[in-house]
């Protein structure tokens, strides 16, 4: 029939557990040392902006701890030999490979509920696609259907996720409102749902380019946190994701000492103690 009990009569309230992000500087502006466990995380942004890239850092950062990792492709594009170079532990990654946005759902719901699996990540809202809208025809308007199933799958998810502390990432697309005249027409897929149920939002955005020599090496990318339930908003982390390596430690660390003022920056030229150092 369900429980009340005062907070003060059981255990002392546990700290929240968390998870790196596999970026200094973004578990920095998330306030408690990463992404928490237990919770709803969206991260969205436009198109190689990097979201894939930081949720498999997120899931190698997981393996490192010795958790379990499931990867939901719903967009069917995951790299595996890519996971592998960001540090992915791939034959203990579980995928999955949906058909239907409903099937994707009820996967997430089953591995949620065996409390065996540490975190899951759904690639992407925008590409889970309805069975109605999959078995009909191309031109056929079916408004509504898409946010209907969101809400329906993190009103039943959301309980589960707390008790088996399971960490979910629901990476996201970004569209445009049409005739929005004041005010920012970029809006997320999948309705307004995940944005309610979610503890932590982030907007990855691509920057600016990183080149050796003439060459495009990576890109600089800009992480706002939108959202966030457990320590205060609105922070912002820039960092260095680089092809073929992910995010860029290195280039974190040496930015921030020149934040901290520990690092002296003169031009393009970086010293500490005196010391030039690139």
């Amino acid at each position: 029939k369900g429980s009340i009990m005062r907070l003060g009569d059981g255990e002392a309230v546990e700290d929240i557990q968390v998870v790196s992000t596999g970026s200094l500087g973004l578990d920095i502006a998330l306030g408690v040392g990463g992404l928490p466990r237990g919770r709803v995380v969206e991260i969205y942004g436009p198109e190689s902006s990097g979201k894939t890239t930081l949720t498999l850092q997120v899931i190698a950062e997981m393996q490192k701890l010795g958790g379990t990792a499931a990867f939901i492709d719903a967009e069917h594009a995951l790299d595996v030999q890519y996971a592998a170079k960001l540090g992915v532990n791939v034959p203990e990654l579980l995928i999955s490979q949906p058909d239907t946005g409903e099937q994707a759902l009820e996967i997430t719901d089953a591995l949620v509920r065996s409390g065996s699996i540490d975190m899951i990540v759904i690639d992407s809202v925008a590409a889970l696609v309805p069975k109605a809208e999959i078995e009909g025809e191309m031109g056929d308007s079916l408004p509504g259907l898409q946010a209907r199933l969101m809400s329906q799958a993190l009103r039943k998810l959301t309980g589960t996720i707390k008790k088996t502390n399971c960490m979910v990432i629901f990476i996201n697309q970004i569209r445009m409102k049409i005739g929005v005249m004041f005010g920012n027409p970029e809006t997320t897929t999948g309705g307004n749902a995940l944005k309610f149920y979610s503890s932590v939002r982030l907007d990855i955005r691509r920057i600016g380019s990183i080149k050796k020599n003439d060459e495009v090496i990576g890109s600089e990318t800009r992480v706002k946190v939108v959202k966030n339930k457990v320590s205060p908003p609105f922070r912002e982390a820039v960092f260095d994701i680089l092809y073929g390596e992910g995010i860029s430690r290195q280039g974190e660390i040496v930015d921030l000492g020149v934040q901290a003022k520990i690092v002296d920056k003169a031009g393009a030229w970086y010293s500490y103690n005196g010391e030039r150092i690139g």
